[in-house]
């Protein structure tokens, strides 16, 4: 791969209220190499002026379903895997195009498809995946209505996000096999949901001793637990028993944000897809019922972000949208930002997110020795969010690992 130069870069990556000065960028082997005011282009190199333009490092969603090409999941988990794979590609490649060249799977993606990005065969970002989330019976991975008693049928297929697991012995070795098979992280239902037909909002899903027994078994295997949590009591619970990523948090109080940030936790907000699925879930198949438990956590998510952030407790970014409402996903940042300063929403989706990833000085940043995954956005997104939605319009120029993936005139 020839080495390339970008001048009059002002870099902004979430760790600074304004926009650096112009500074240069030496990009070799598909890593950035050197980035100073006074950097100069290596022998051979192709040199792109951006022209005081702002560089950032490519973005990064840490709470996606790139399996989840149906809005109703149960009918997603019925789809041929051929389908689902074949959707998906086209998914993750529209995901790239908005300028992320990095996201975290909370539940259905394989290994496989994260080889085959890694290869090159696939055009998206960067996966990290958990594999299948693991739920119990009758919680959020269960897609059985109350009449149904016929055996679990779907788990194995790619368009399912989770798999059922039951008792001590079990979920440890449900998160043992997942782990195995190339899980970075592992994923637990660990309460109710709004997709799922038998498990309200208020349901705490697993024991405390099923929940301790995967964070032993992701501990054991150096990697942490994340799990879906809404009420303040599920939230709670999940940070003493040691769960290190908390998704969702709408309903979290002060109290248990200052813990799960004294226990070094990390929340992952998704307040778009909440939106969404009240305007177009039940237009694209999400039953009525499921709708109408959306209200019950989308009207607090903005309030959350203020309690998360008065306490100190990192938040990165997430999405988690379904289906046709993927096209959603970089309105997150404007959303946010109606009650977070700009550079901390830039945060949640450059420096805390890779932390999060454990990918800290690899992705996230625009500095030596990290990936050269990086957007170039007209305008200045500390100035003005929406720069970072409208699918990349406002992105001319998108690397992943040194290599130009979209480039347009200006």
């Amino acid at each position: 791969m020839p080495a390339m130069f970008l001048a009059n870069a002002r870099i902004v990556d979430g760790t600074a209220p304004e926009p650096t000065p112009p500074q240069g960028v030496v990009i070799e082997g598909g890593r950035i190499r050197e980035v100073s005011p006074g950097a100069r282009p290596p022998a051979g190199a192709e040199t792109i002026d951006l022209g005081g333009r702002v560089l950032m490092p490519g973005l990064i969603d840490c709470h996606v379903h790139v399996v989840a090409v149906e809005a109703s999941l149960a009918r997603n988990a019925m789809l041929p895997d051929s389908l689902v794979a074949a959707r998906s590609i086209r998914l993750q490649g529209e995901m790239l195009m908005r300028g992320f060249t990095t996201v975290r799977d909370v539940g259905g993606a394989d290994l496989g498809q994260a080889l085959a990005v890694e290869e090159g065969t696939v055009l998206g970002p960067r996966l990290i995946i958990s594999g299948k989330a693991l739920s119990q019976t009758g919680g959020h991975c269960d897609f059985r209505g109350p009449f149904d008693d016929t055996p679990p049928r779907f788990s194995r297929r790619l368009g399912a996000l989770g798999r059922l697991c039951d008792g001590v012995p079990a979920v440890r070795q449900a998160a043992r096999e997942e782990i195995k098979a190339g899980a970075r992280f592992v994923k637990i239902m660990a309460n109710g949901g709004v997709a799922s037909p038998t498990d309200p909002i208020h349901f705490l899903g697993f024991s405390r001793e099923e929940i301790t027994a995967v964070v032993e078994e992701a501990s054991n295997a150096g990697t942490y637990v994340s799990a879906h949590l809404y009420t303040d009591a599920a939230i709670r619970r999940a940070v003493e028993c040691g769960v290190h990523s908390l998704e969702h948090c709408n309903l979290i109080t002060a109290a248990t944000a200052r813990l799960a940030a004294e226990r070094g936790a990390v929340a992952v907000p998704t307040l778009v897809t909440y939106d969404k699925l009240s305007e177009e879930g039940e237009a694209l198949g999400i039953g009525p019922e499921a709708v109408a438990k959306v209200d019950d956590v989308r009207l607090a998510g903005m309030e959350s972000l203020a309690i998360m952030q008065r306490a100190g407790l990192p938040m990165a970014y997430g999405s988690d949208l379904l289906g046709p409402m993927h096209r959603h996903q970089s309105e997150e940042f404007v959303i946010r930002g109606r009650v977070m300063p700009a550079q901390a929403v830039i945060a949640s989706a450059t420096w805390i997110a890779a932390r999060l990833c454990r990918m800290e000085g690899e992705i996230g940043c625009v500095a030596p020795g990290a990936h050269a995954d990086l957007i170039v956005v007209d305008g200045d997104p500390l100035a003005d969010l929406s720069l970072l939605t409208g699918q990349g319009r406002h992105m001319p120029l998108i690397l992943k690992g040194g290599a130009v993936v979209k480039q347009a005139r200006w």
